[in-house]
């Protein structure tokens, strides 16, 4: 793990993302195209945007109860996806079948502070958890991150459900990123995000 980020890595987040931290789904899916990754996730028309912000306003348009807009890019082996205010990246009815033969990492945040991370891999949910309850955690490896967990910036010591959280909110979306970087060797980095090419779609929510 050596090269590994944390969660202090990712302050330019909060810096020149905001409007995205507001409430976002990031989400890393190895061996398939962005055209791939929109296919099977039933996506229709496309565009191309130019850097993260740029999907703010089609996202906001394109919103309803039942459809989503997503934007994806591919980094190596990888493909990115990213949602503004949308959730198709933890949602496991999509994600559990594209997760076969490969693995699929995301993470989301809501403007009621509702957050949630997934790691699925061939067709299992192998570890989800709310990020500010981090000791609370299931699916069918739920220790196997523990050590990687740690070192990110998640604190795996009980919390109470009405403390003051406030403090750690600011390292949450952080360890996010960081754990993310730790399962996939992909680290996002300003530059990415800024200059990368999105192919974007509209994708339904899957029933259920």
């Amino acid at each position: 793990m050596t090269g590994m980020t944390t969660a202090t890595d990712y302050g330019w987040l909060k810096e020149r993302y905001a409007l995205l931290l507001e409430a976002y789904c990031v989400t890393l899916v190895r061996d398939i195209t962005p055209e791939e990754l929109l296919e099977q996730l039933g996506a229709d028309g496309r565009s191309r945007i130019i850097g993260v912000l740029g999907m703010s306003g089609p996202s906001h348009e394109a919103r309803a109860p039942s459809r989503r807009f997503v934007g994806a890019t591919a980094i190596g082996h990888w493909t990115l996806m990213v949602e503004f205010n949308g959730y198709l990246g933890i949602t496991d009815q999509a994600m559990l079948p594209l997760s076969r033969d490969r693995r699929v990492v995301s993470h989301f945040l809501n403007v009621n502070a509702v957050d949630r991370f997934c790691w699925y891999e061939d067709g299992d949910l192998r570890l989800h958890f709310q990020p500010l309850f981090a000791d609370e955690r299931y699916g069918s490896h739920p220790d196997e991150l523990l050590t990687e967990m740690r070192e990110s910036g998640f604190d795996l010591t009980e919390r109470e459900e009405d403390g003051d959280h406030d403090a750690y909110y600011s390292t949450l979306t952080g360890a996010s990123f960081a754990l993310a970087h730790r399962l996939t060797g992909i680290r996002l980095t300003p530059e990415l995000f800024a200059t990368a090419e999105f192919l974007c779609g509209v994708a339904p929510v899957p029933r259920g």
